[in-house]
């Protein structure tokens, strides 16, 4: 999994980027983390990389992920945003802890992306059950 991280000093006017070169045979993932109020640990970019990891079991390929942390008073808000085929994931969390914030975060996520790899499975199911007696009754009678 490639991990791209972009720290953004706005004060500064300039630009860090940095880059995990790790990745393990047959996935290619780049994760952009963007945050202007933080550096980014390895700590916390092992967090994001473990959850996006969770993620990608589905078999569901990610497209572009983005995740972006910022402070508002005490709390850290985290989003995060992932292109799927014909869609977009969006979720974002907030908590006083920023670990408890991407755990959040992932956790609404792979919510999402559950939904989105089951659709075709419920949209089947309900195009092949029966028409119940009832129904058949009130088309007769019409």
């Amino acid at each position: 999994m490639l991990i791209k991280i972009t720290k953004l000093n706005y004060c500064q006017g300039n630009l860090k980027r940095y880059t995990n070169k790790e990745t393990p045979q047959g996935v290619y993932m780049s994760i952009t983390i963007t945050s202007n109020v933080i550096d980014i640990s390895p700590a916390i970019r092992e967090r994001i990389e473990s959850r996006f990891e969770k993620l990608s079991r589905r078999q569901v390929a990610l497209i572009s992920p983005h995740v972006i942390i910022q402070k508002e008073g005490q709390n850290y808000l985290v989003e995060a945003t992932a292109g799927v085929p014909n869609d977009t994931l969006f979720a974002q969390a907030e908590d006083e802890n920023l670990y408890a914030a991407i755990k959040e975060l992932g956790q609404r996520l792979e919510r999402q992306l559950n939904r989105y790899a089951d659709k075709p499975l419920a949209q089947r199911a309900h195009a092949g059950q029966p028409i119940t007696e009832s129904e058949s009754e009130s088309e007769e009678a019409e």
